[in-house]
């Protein structure tokens, strides 16, 4: 299967490497220089520079023969954008977006761009679920907004920074699932697991909870 992922951060990247050991084949655009160079470095000729909002630099990058389009950028706008262009100009079937900010949701929603989701694990279990013959169960259900899960990066000085997740003072209907530290995998934490900056935390809430659990790791 072919597949275009619009944005190169730690997301993209540990998606890009996971369907790369899985035997597909993909293309990566990123639109910051420096980091561009350093997954052609890493991903030699997978690596696409330019801004894929952009149809020229989409479609250097092969969305014309996509199986399926993964936009997991920083900005929701332009995910959102990625996909309906992907869906109504290049007819492809299968998309994925990243939703950065869980009250966002809704608008993914209304434009038809689904499914919307916030952390790569669910991405990967999303994608074997789409393919035909894997067999995949389900194990978590996010329907009817009975629970959000939320990814964010922890600054430095926020109240967790330095922390062990058992120490995160977070409010009763939360609980850090994930944790993926710079330039490392992901991993369940448990107890003594330290929180640093620069991690990226994955909680599952239940609604309504989202400012109380981001204050705890960023300072503003």
């Amino acid at each position: 299967m072919f597949m275009v992922i619009a944005g190169g951060g730690k997301v993209g990247l540990n998606l890009a490497r996971e369907l790369l050991e899985k035997g597909h084949e993909l293309s990566l655009i990123e639109q910051m220089r420096p980091r561009y160079v350093r997954l052609e470095r890493e991903l030699e000729h997978v690596a696409q520079y330019g801004d894929a909002t952009e149809l020229w630099v989409l479609e250097r990058a092969g969305i014309a023969r996509a199986d399926m389009v993964i936009a997991v950028t920083g900005d929701d706008e332009d995910n959102i954008l990625i996909c309906q262009v992907a869906k109504q100009k290049y007819g492809v079937d299968r998309i994925i977006a990243r939703c950065n900010n869980p009250r966002n949701l809704e608008h993914f929603k209304l434009l038809g761009i689904e499914p919307a989701v916030s952390a790569t694990d669910l991405i990967l279990n999303l994608i074997e679920h789409s393919l035909p013959g894997h067999g995949i169960v389900r194990l978590l259900d996010l329907s009817g907004d009975q629970l959000e899960i939320i990814e964010v990066e922890v600054q430095s000085g926020a109240p967790a920074d330095g922390q062990r997740v058992a120490d995160v003072e977070l409010p009763d209907g939360s609980r850090i699932i994930s944790l993926l530290p710079r330039d490392a995998c992901g991993f369940v934490p448990k107890d003594s697991s330290m929180i640093r900056a620069g991690d990226e935390v994955l909680v599952i809430l239940d609604p309504g909870l989202e400012d109380d659990v981001m204050s705890l790791f960023r300072t503003s």
